[in-house]
């Protein structure tokens, strides 16, 4: 049986993909509504749209959820370390890193090197248990 962190990165993966599928559905209607005044104009808008619809995907599906579609699929759950469904400061927060790739990573490694979990996950008090067990 894979670890939860492997199990975690997967669920990652695959919810990159699935926001980029819904990204190219709001780029395209983008383009639908700004295209009649400037085709290019859509491109002032994209890097504003996408870390909006990252933060709301993930925010909202832990939020009524537990979890994001990956983390569903992986059979992993976000929930308050008392064993409550977490609130809306906490899944806002514990999800601030995600907005790129690249803070995520910040987030994780400065976690390891003081021997817990995400820093953010720390902040919210929040955990991700395994649905297996």
């Amino acid at each position: 049986m894979a670890s939860i962190f492997s199990r975690r990165i997967v669920a990652y993966i695959i919810d990159f993909f699935v926001v980029s599928a819904f990204m190219w559905i709001v780029s395209y209607l983008l383009f639908l509504i700004v295209t009649p005044y400037n085709s290019y104009l859509v491109y002032r808008y994209i890097p504003y749209a996408v870390p909006v619809i990252i933060l709301l995907y993930f925010i909202l599906c832990e939020k009524f959820n537990g979890a994001t579609v990956g983390k569903s699929l992986m059979y992993l759950q976000v929930k308050s370390k008392n064993g409550a469904d977490i609130s809306w400061p906490q899944a806002i927060v514990r999800n601030l890193t995600k907005i790129y790739w690249i803070p995520i990573i910040f987030d994780w490694a400065i976690g390891k090197l003081l021997k817990t979990d995400r820093i953010l996950n720390n902040i919210t008090r929040t955990i991700v248990i395994d649905e297996l067990r």
